[in-house]
């Protein structure tokens, strides 16, 4: 399958292409299942994880309502520092501040840390089109990168490849055959990226957290690139949205102690670096140049809006691991870079709701999502807000599909029936008597006419023999 290929309004049919996929299959619940065990059991080590994530949330809300200060104070404190600062209203105005510094500092070869930031605004192609050469220095993005796809996970990009993928993917790349081991395809991938870090002169990362009372970035990996990434080359470039700021030091180690537990269940990340500035003089380490392009791109329209909450994200992936659905069909059916219950809310908001109009229902509603959040973001409730938003700009009532004749005479039948007491008990009675015949144990494996599509992939639950009127009055007897 090629995963580079499928766009916002190619939903249904990239999840069907999923579905159909048994290594993929394989892959999202091999990753999902581990990564959720260790949520379950990082937040579980915490003497009192449910105040915790309450306190981390309350931060988030006062921040937000206080944006504009922070923002401000961060960058006088970036400055104080020697750091260089950069507003970008839209992808387009960051794009071109990145590419005007790698030109006005002669940059030629360019390394990245994992930033899905510079995902959003496809910052690679804008850097090989100024005539920078850009490599992806995360293992699973530069797997990907050189594969020509996409990241299908926030924090595991490469998720839907296996190792007998990557090594074909590297094989290809160093042109000699490699055995698919992990360790061998690690050492492979070392060797190769060390000598990108070597001859680099520029290094773009993303920002997990940005201080604004010391003007520090922060940088939460697992993996050594980060550092290197930010020390060796010469120009520093981080990329952060605006809701990435906070407000003190001290409020940092309340959200490391979720970000790791939500992604990976992990007690801190393997790398938790914190970057003030730029080198300082007697130092041997760290650029000689640091720039910090904070970006809005549609965030500050968001924050006006009902659903600002979703700004309160720390990208840990946590709602992605608990989805039904995203387990079922991966990060590249959603078509944004943002994938899972957080990106059917980010892709829209950011992109278009008209553009995408099959995200918001690509949820089941049932709120696993804000029992894994680290800052318990009400994602269910954004999700239904989006979609009275289609029924108000006339999207049409399912995944923005004006309903045919037949469902629009279906809605009309069921809105007559829940209205007349009578007519539903008549009806649940008739459909008990209808449906017996494919009754196994409580369960419909195989539901007539439209029902059949329902059925072909789940069972549906069968008209209970008694309903909840009988069972009262028969308990009261």
């Amino acid at each position: 399958m090629n995963y580079a290929q499928h766009e916002h309004h190619d939903f249904l049919g990239a999840s069907n292409q999923a579905l159909a996929d048994p290594p993929l299959q394989a892959a999202l619940t091999r990753l999902t299942d581990t990564l959720m065990a260790g949520n379950r059991k990082g937040y579980a080590a915490l003497a009192d994880s449910s105040a915790l994530r309450d306190h981390a949330k309350r931060i988030k809300e006062h921040t937000l309502a206080h944006l504009d200060r922070y923002l401000e104070q961060l960058e006088a404190s970036v400055q104080k520092l020697g750091g260089r600062v950069h507003w970008a209203a839209t992808a387009d105005d960051a794009r071109r501040i990145i590419v005007t510094i790698a030109q006005q500092a002669g940059c030629q070869n360019a390394v990245k840390s994992k930033s899905m930031t510079s995902e959003e605004i496809h910052l690679n192609g804008a850097l090989e089109k100024a005539g920078v050469r850009v490599t992806e220095t995360d293992f699973g993005e530069f797997i990907i990168q050189l594969a020509g796809e996409r990241p299908s996970h926030l924090v595991a990009p490469a998720v839907h490849h296996t190792r007998e993928s990557v090594a074909r993917v590297l094989s290809q790349h160093l042109g000699q055959p490699l055995p698919d081991d992990p360790k061998s395809l690690a050492l492979a991938g070392r060797r190769v990226l060390r000598e990108e870090f070597r001859r680099a002169d520029l290094g773009i990362s993303g920002v997990n957290f940005a201080v604004a009372e010391t003007g520090s970035i922060v940088l939460i990996t697992n993996e050594g690139n980060g550092r290197l990434t930010t020390t060796c080359p010469r120009v520093h470039v981080a990329l952060m949205g605006i809701e990435k700021v906070i407000p003190r030091m001290r409020d940092l180690p309340v959200f490391l102690k979720l970000l790791a537990r939500g992604a990976t269940g992990q007690t801190l990340s393997v790398y938790t670096t914190m970057i003030t500035g730029p080198k300082r003089p007697g130092e041997q380490d760290g650029p000689d140049e640091f720039h910090l392009v904070i970006l809005d791109n549609g965030r500050s329209r968001v924050l006006a809006t009902p659903f600002r909450e979703s700004l309160q994200c720390i990208r840990c992936g946590a709602c992605l691991n608990a989805c039904p659905v995203y387990r079922r069909i991966g990060g590249h059916a959603y078509g944004g870079v943002y994938s899972g219950p957080i990106g059917s809310i980010l892709t829209p908001l950011y992109d278009s709701v008209t553009l995408n109009p099959h995200l918001p229902h690509a949820s089941s509603l049932c709120g696993a999502c804000q029992a894994a959040c680290p800052v318990k973001i009400n994602i269910p409730h954004m999700l239904i807000g989006l979609r009275a938003l289609q029924h108000q700009h006339g999207q049409g009532g399912h995944g923005g599909r004006h309903r045919g004749r037949w469902e629009s005479w279906a809605y009309r039948l069921w809105s007559v029936v829940l209205r007349r007491p009578w007519l539903y008990r008549l009806a649940l009675r008739g459909a008990r008597l209808a449906l017996r015949r494919w009754d196994q144990d409580g369960w419909l494996t195989r539901l007539p006419g439209p029902g059949a599509s329902w059925t072909a992939l789940r069972d549906f639950p069968a008209p209970a023999a008694l309903s909840f009127r009988q069972r009262w009055k028969k308990d009261l007897e």
